[in-house]
């Protein structure tokens, strides 16, 4: 590791894979509207060049995850930079709709190991009383790339540029590679191998010498009590972070959130607004998106995650109940078109404050470290499902129910989700990954106790 670089600098180019992220799924919105024209894209075709990052996203978040744990995060960070590279190029110089497709489908390999390795790698560098901050740097980045696309869409309008758009995509994946070539692996990845030395001198260096003995110490004791592969990945105590893991990961996606990023300029026209009004508003609605984010890094270490989840989900939940109320009363007007605009700017507020951040913050946390790869692997995985689900259903919802009565729907969905949350996530903020790792092994003992005595009774 390179001695004179500031942690900044490390968690900078940490989190930059998230930049990729949010671009590569936030473009589509505003080419979509002009590869349409050029590709002569029924429904159907649309829904798949929109929906193929999706595929190669649940690909490479399942592939990704054991990946990080057998050959560290370090290098798979940069094979997925690469990856980004080659699909950036591929997709620009499409010259059909397969190929289209195809390229769409490698971007996503990327996207889906960004989604994994990225949050991980921020927490297992980060201070446990920042670490909830740091690890949101990934969703900053991600809305940032999402913003940075919007302006890029709008840019290229004016000359149907949608290539341009795609195309542009290649350049922070190149500094993604170069920057990783200098950052340092994860010490708990290290500790894992065997190799302390090294992950010894990562941490003085993250910590300025400061709490490193204790740190390593943490790190040895949950190794000690750990298998590793499937054997921790099975175990009983595990499965309550599988589920929350889980459930996290589908709530996030079925209360509508990329429906907002991939079709908010199609929701805009739908309401009345014309392309570049619609192009337009998106940078406004990326613009809140990026403000919020930075809010909620520092609101995440202070209040929760556990109350910004509920917080965010009663504010989302009525956002779009508003929206959906108010177009099936005044639809076409230009009053629906603004409340539409406003509802979704507060939709994504609340969900920049909560939901976009905090699920991927815990995801990082509630797994154990042998199998930490593999568990962001299986949320991951049932994050892009959702996500495909939502995705390739949004346009024939809308089409046959109407905005009104979908948008209603997600609001509706909201709600179970904060009931899922208030029964069955516990809360992280300020405890070490290891502490959080043996209050799931503690529970499991009482539990085990527990069904031991009721069966002693029968």
């Amino acid at each position: 590791m390179n001695r004179k670089m500031n942690n900044s600098v490390i968690y900078f180019f940490g989190a930059l894979g998230g930049l990729l992220f949010g671009y590569d799924t936030g473009v589509i919105s505003g080419a979509i509207l002009f590869i349409k024209k050029a590709l002569h894209l029924n429904s159907y075709t649309e829904g798949l060049v929109v929906s193929g990052i999706l595929v190669g996203a649940i690909i490479g978040s399942a592939i990704s995850g054991p990946l990080m744990d057998k050959l560290g995060r370090k290098k798979v960070v940069m094979i997925a930079a690469a990856i980004f590279c080659i699909g950036a190029i591929g997709s620009a110089f499409s010259a059909s709709t397969a190929m289209l497709i195809l390229f769409r489908v490698v971007l996503g390999l990327a996207v889906g190991g960004a989604s994994t390795m990225v949050p991980m790698y921020l927490s297992e560098m980060a201070p446990t009383e920042i670490r909830g901050a740091l690890s949101s740097l990934n969703q900053l980045m991600i809305v940032i790339g999402i913003l940075i696309a919007y302006i890029i869409n709008y840019a290229f309008s004016g000359i149907d540029g949608w290539r341009w758009m795609l195309g542009l995509a290649f350049v922070p994946g190149a500094i993604l590679f170069i920057g990783m070539l200098f950052l340092p692996e994860s010490p708990r990845w290290l500790m894992k191998r065997g190799d302390e030395s090294q992950a010894r001198l990562v941490l003085t260096r993250l910590r300025n010498g400061v709490g490193v003995d204790q740190e390593i110490a943490e790190i040895k004791e949950a190794n000690r009590k750990e298998h590793g592969g499937w054997s921790d990945l099975k175990a009983r105590w595990v499965r309550p972070a599988i589920g929350v893991g889980i459930g996290l990961a589908v709530f996030q996606q079925f209360i509508g959130c990329n429906t907002v990023i991939y079709y908010a300029p199609t929701t805009f026209t739908e309401v009345g607004l014309g392309v570049s009004a619609a192009i337009l508003g998106t940078i406004g609605i990326g613009s809140v998106e990026v403000i919020m984010t930075v809010v909620a890094i520092r609101l995440i270490d202070k209040v929760g995650r556990k109350p910004l989840l509920i917080i965010g989900n009663i504010g989302m939940s009525l956002s779009l109940i508003i929206l959906g109320l108010v177009n099936s009363m005044a639809h076409g007007t230009a009053a629906a078109g603004w409340t539409t605009l406003v509802c979704l700017a507060a939709y994504i507020s609340f969900f920049s404050i909560s939901w976009g951040p905090v699920v991927w913050v815990m995801l990082s946390e509630i797994f154990p470290l042998s199998i930490r790869g593999a568990g962001m692997g299986i949320g991951a995985v049932f994050n892009w499902a959702a996500n495909l689900v939502v995705s390739l259903t949004f346009p024939a919802l809308l089409a046959k129910f109407g905005i009104s009565a979908l948008f209603i729907s997600y609001g509706l969905v909201g709600v179970l989700s904060i009931i899922f949350v208030g029964k069955y996530v516990s809360e992280t903020k300020g405890r070490s990954l290891e502490q959080i790792e043996m209050d799931l092994r503690n529970r499991e003992q009482k539990g085990s106790k527990l069904r031991y005595q009721v069966s002693a009774k029968n």
